[in-house]
């Protein structure tokens, strides 16, 4: 299949959004159109395959992926989110590969960037392609990928991952010895896997070393939905159709009855 399927309802009617930084508002339809995007596709990457597929047992074909330059991420966050899936994350000898994502926006009620800049929030104002990590209840690590210019205040949250490489270790930080879908499907078990913590905010992910992030295969269908947790944000946040999730893949998170093809 030669490119990501979509329905109707929910293909993109303008243009693709490079950046809304500057002109986002609540009362601007825009911004807050509730639409599926097609993935744009990278030259160098290819749909997924029954070889693409086999990464997770042979490693060495991750080898052919490189890590993602900075221009990648300098688009709004709901056009990054679903390019997203399917690349993957490596730090160490830990390789994952993204399959869920929520994507955060400016002027977005759920978003971080709402309480404007401070000492917590000041990474997701930077440059796209830097992470932007936070604790949940003071427990959870949760790994966001900046998007768009800086300023802006927009992210990516990574929801779950499946796993490709560095099995054992991602088992031994999750305290859990298991290859079922629960190792993974949440966010921050992904961070927990990944051995991050709010350290790793505002780190590079185009740089060789520490955590990277690589190019991957594209999903042949992508599910989409409402973002999962935000019930103190404005209805039409709640119900924007935020995230996104590769078909046909147990690595993702409940509830998946809310996400649609």
């Amino acid at each position: 299949m030669n490119q990501t399927k979509v329905t109707e309802r929910f293909k993109r009617v303008t243009k693709p959004i490079k950046s809304i930084c500057k002109t986002p508002t609540i009362n601007d339809p825009k911004p807050l159109l509730i639409t599926k995007v097609r993935p744009k596709r990278n030259p160098k990457s290819k749909p997924q395959s029954d070889d693409a597929k086999s990464t997770a047992s042979n490693p060495l074909l991750l080898e052919k992926f490189s890590i993602l330059t900075p221009d990648f991420y300098q688009i709004d966050a709901l056009d990054l989110a679903p390019r997203l899936l399917g690349k993957y994350l490596r730090r160490d000898d830990v390789v994952l590969q993204i399959t869920e994502v929520e994507a955060y926006r400016p002027n977005d009620s759920a978003c971080h960037g709402r309480f404007g800049i401070t000492a917590r929030t000041a990474p997701v104002f930077g440059p796209g392609g830097h992470a932007y990590v936070y604790l949940c209840y003071g427990l959870h690590t949760m790994l966001n990928i900046v998007a768009d210019k800086e300023g802006c205040g927009a992210a990516v949250l990574i929801r779950s991952c499946a796993p490709v490489s560095g099995l054992e270790t991602v088992q031994q930080r999750r305290g859990l010895k298991t290859e079922k879908p629960v190792l993974l499907t949440g966010p921050g078990k992904v961070g927990q896997a990944l051995g991050i913590s709010t350290g790793w905010s505002n780190h590079p992910l185009f740089t060789p070393g520490g955590l990277e992030l690589l190019d991957g295969p594209e999903p042949e269908n992508i599910l989409v939905g409402p973002r999962v947790g935000i019930e103190y944000a404005s209805p039409e946040h709640v119900s924007a159709l935020w995230r996104f999730a590769i078909a046909g893949t147990p690595w993702v998170i409940h509830p998946r009855n809310t996400l649609l093809t």
